[in-house]
């Protein structure tokens, strides 16, 4: 006979132990509260994401600041174009091969990285802005071969499959004309307004070169381009809280960005147009095939060539005054063109 000892235990088993319907309740229970949390946990990463790049950009406004202060100039957005000699070869003589830095490249020594401007220049074997192709003989010594400062970079990206030397932080051409090889340029009105656009809206500026191709500060409406125009903060007649500086791309969409070459004039860092709207193209869109989709192909510059980025509805953007804005992708068309133009004399609408 077994003891009652015994059989409380034997009860007590059976009680305990769980059936295969109540395990499958408890399975699906479990899933259901992991299905509620980790919306939660992203949105939690991608506001601490999104964080870090105003941040970063932040840090970009305080390097331009003192550059500016330093030598009365905007960091170049790119340099290029001069001879042996250092002297500018002058318009329609442009030398494609002689790259001297990019405006990443000029503000290396405002957030720490003065050793890596040193050892620029140690290779080139000369001052970087009057070096022939100073940055093309870093490239050739591997300077810039390590994985760049991680401000280059927005952690929501995630672009490092192209590479470990991407970059999602470009100088702002303002509305600039960007027309494209495929002869799609769906946004070109709003760089070729006179006065007004076929909205009937004042925009306040007038012709500018393609792309941004331009010795002068004059034919640049925003505050940089690739062949180093010169601008400082005294042009930005419309106020420096009212300018775009810097925004974000994504070098899966931008067909100059996928070279990864941050130090280079023509590697991407001043090939943004205010004049494409913001997130446009996004990486699920994009297509490979040469202008068969020119909507979403990445070396259409006319739709390839803006701001964007993986934050949800919109992008960060460094204005002239330091602050960081999170402009929205649905922000009204003539409001971003006159916060990308430096000197329209327009007031631009809430943002």
């Amino acid at each position: 006979m077994r003891s009652p000892l015994s059989r409380l235990t034997s009860a007590f088993r059976r009680i305990t132990a769980f059936t295969l319907i109540e395990l499958l309740v408890v399975i699906a229970i479990i899933a259901i509260l992991i299905g509620l949390l980790l919306p939660a946990v992203q949105k939690v990463r991608e506001a601490a994401a999104r964080m870090k790049c105003s941040n970063n950009l932040k840090q970009f406004g305080l390097a331009i600041h003192t550059y500016n202060d330093t030598y009365n100039r905007l960091p170049p957005g790119g340099l290029a174009g001069r001879d042996a000699n250092g002297n500018f070869v002058g318009p329609g003589a442009y030398d494609w091969g002689n790259a001297q830095g990019s405006w990443l490249v000029y503000v290396l020594p405002y957030i720490e990285q003065d050793n890596l401007y040193k050892q620029a220049e140690k290779a080139a074997n000369g001052p970087m802005k009057t070096t022939y192709n100073s940055a093309g003989k870093a490239e050739a010594a591997q300077v810039w071969a390590q994985k760049p400062p991680s401000i280059f970079q927005c952690p929501s990206d995630g672009s490092a499959t192209l590479g470990a030397t991407y970059f999602n932080y470009v100088g702002s051409l303002g509305p600039q004309c960007a027309v494209g090889p495929c002869g799609y340029d769906p946004f070109a009105k709003y760089c070729n307004a006179k006065s007004q656009l076929p909205d009937g809206a004042t925009y306040g500026y007038d012709w500018s070169p393609d792309h941004g191709n331009a010795w002068g500060g004059s034919d640049i409406r925003g505050c940089f381009n690739r062949l180093g125009a010169e601008m400082n903060f005294a042009s930005v007649t419309d106020g420096l809280s009212n300018t775009i500086l810097i925004g974000e791309s994504l070098p899966r969409t931008h067909d100059h960005l996928q070279s990864n070459r941050w130090w280079d004039f023509n590697g991407g860092v001043a090939h943004c147009t205010t004049i494409i709207p913001i997130n446009y193209i996004l990486p699920d869109r994009v297509t490979t095939g040469w202008c068969t989709t020119p909507d979403s192909f990445q070396g259409n510059w006319s739709t390839s060539w803006g701001f964007k980025s993986l934050h949800t509805q919109g992008a960060n953007f460094l204005f002239g005054d330091g602050s960081v804005h999170f402009l929205n992708q649905s922000i009204d068309h003539r409001t971003y063109q006159l916060l990308g133009c430096r000197n329209d004399g327009q007031v631009p609408g809430s943002y």
